[in-house]
């Protein structure tokens, strides 16, 4: 009896009910479908760092497995013919809880159910699942504090140990991981991204050891601090699946209590909430949850876009964020917030225009994270800041990277800049620019805007908005 195990976001083998369940029960043919969004339907496709990730967490799961069989197209297609090729009886998955992936999984099932195949999916890619939790009155949580407050007090699974024994099917395929073509090239703006990551099972599992070495004492404050290694990484790791949320849970609980566990267990318990909020509210990614915010003025401007992508709004603090994304495929989470906050709120771009940014150009682009994340900073989603707390940019980088190391780092031509002018290096005397080899306009860009007009610019938007519902109500 032949069991086909489709793996999406789960690309590990501990902690894998899928598999565990599937090499209990005889041989196992596993298979990943890379979905071609133009035919599948899913209007938030895999980015180009995404792809890059995943060539590798496939190369890294396919070593683990010893088998695993590639293919391209729509699962609703390629799961039925693989199916009838190979004379399965059933097929399994763990679930995933976007829209178009629940839609999709709804779809397959039922075809596989009516031609005999027996189905079964499960969790294992979210401390609970998004029906697993609801509000004392009934229905879905808004706000996370006490969504963070109920998961505390659920219990959560233990992880499962790896398969003791997995008999693969016999299945050829002239199938290979080039084949799939996920890796940049002409150029290839990845080059030396295997310096600075190793995806794959392997790779998050030591990580983790890595962060509770190094990283975990100090968190609870050092990790809004750009310039320290008081963070996790392990987000890309978490999105593919190559590390449950239940392994972390469960080595913190058992070794790590601490008052820094705690907070980074409260990080975590965050994606949960990120994930309650996008099955619950399908459109997240797409529409803003507060619907008040469709009367938001934004401003079209190509070029202040472009000038944020590429690190060059002349904001040291914004451009370092920008430039370490690019760079390194990744960001840290508190700058992710000052980039974010200036691209909306002095930029007044559609925060969906940010969203695609990034889930283009990180490598943990998840889909509810980021569009939970962006509605946050916008004002317009659930349990968000509020439109008028506006980063100020100047004082973000003062207070975060206060010795200038972050800064310096991704923005080297204004290393030599003494700290008192480094976040604001169009207030530096002539003098002091001409010492340390700026120049404002040729070698760093001056501002793209004015903080405080644009924070004023930005509170006109929010009274718009205002404006715009006390007009809808009379």
């Amino acid at each position: 009896m032949t069991t086909i195990v489709w793996f999406r976001q789960d690309l590990r083998v501990s902690d894998n009910p899928a598999l565990q369940e599937a090499a209990g029960r005889g041989k196992v043919l596993p298979v990943y479908v890379l979905e071609d969004p133009t035919k599948s339907g899913d209007t938030h496709p895999l980015g180009g760092a995404s792809r890059w990730w995943l060539h590798h967490s496939l190369a890294a799961l396919q070593k683990d497995l010893g088998r695993l069989l590639l293919m391209r197209g729509d699962p609703r297609m390629a799961i039925p013919q693989l199916v009838k090729q190979t004379g399965a009886t059933a097929v399994f998955w763990n679930r995933c809880y976007e829209p178009h992936a629940i839609e999709r999984d709804s779809d397959l099932k039922s075809d596989l159910k009516a031609n005999g195949i027996e189905v079964r999916s499960f969790k294992a890619s979210l401390l609970l699942e998004p029906f697993e939790i609801e509000t004392k009155t009934g229905g879905p949580y808004k706000v996370y504090s006490p969504f963070w407050r109920a998961l505390k007090d659920k219990t959560i699974d233990p992880p499962l140990a790896p398969p003791k024994a997995l008999e693969l099917a016999d299945f050829k395929t002239e199938d290979q991981l080039e084949d799939l073509e996920l890796l940049p090239h002409g150029p290839n703006w990845a080059e030396g991204w295997e310096k600075l990551w190793q995806p794959g099972e392997q790779g998050a599992l030591e990580q983790f050891e890595s962060f509770l070495t190094n990283g975990l004492e100090g968190y609870g404050t050092l990790r809004n601090r750009p310039d320290k290694p008081n963070i996790s990484r392990l987000s890309p790791h978490l999105h593919f699946g190559e590390i449950s949320p239940r392994q972390l849970w469960h080595r913190i609980r058992d070794g790590h209590d601490t008052q820094d566990g705690e907070k980074f267990l409260s990080e975590v318990a965050w994606r949960d909430f990120s994930y309650h909020l996008l099955y619950h509210f399908p459109k997240l990614a797409s529409e803003n949850w507060k619907q008040d915010f469709d009367a938001y003025p934004w401003v079209d401007s190509e070029s202040n876009l472009k000038a944020w992508q590429r690190g060059q709004t002349g904001y040291p603090i914004v451009d370092a964020g920008m430039r370490e994304l690019w760079q390194t495929g990744y960001m840290h989470n508190r700058v992710r917030m000052i980039v974010a906050s200036f691209l909306i709120k002095h930029l007044r771009i559609d925060w969906r225009r940010g969203e695609e940014w990034f889930r283009d150009t990180l490598v943990d682009a998840d889909l509810a994270n980021n569009s939970a994340g962006w509605q946050w900073v916008a004002g317009s989603g659930a349990d968000a800041s509020p439109y008028f707390r506006i980063f100020n940019p100047m004082t973000q980088g003062e207070k975060f990277d206060p010795d200038g190391d972050y800064v310096r780092k991704w923005v080297p031509e204004l290393a030599e800049l003494p700290q008192e002018y480094l976040n604001v290096p169009f207030k530096a005397p002539s003098d002091v620019l001409r010492k340390a080899g700026v120049q404002l306009g040729q070698t760093y860009p001056k501002p793209l805007v004015d903080h405080a007009k644009a924070r004023q610019a930005a509170l006109d938007g929010y009274e718009s908005i205002k404006q715009h519902k006390a007009n809808q109500e009379t």
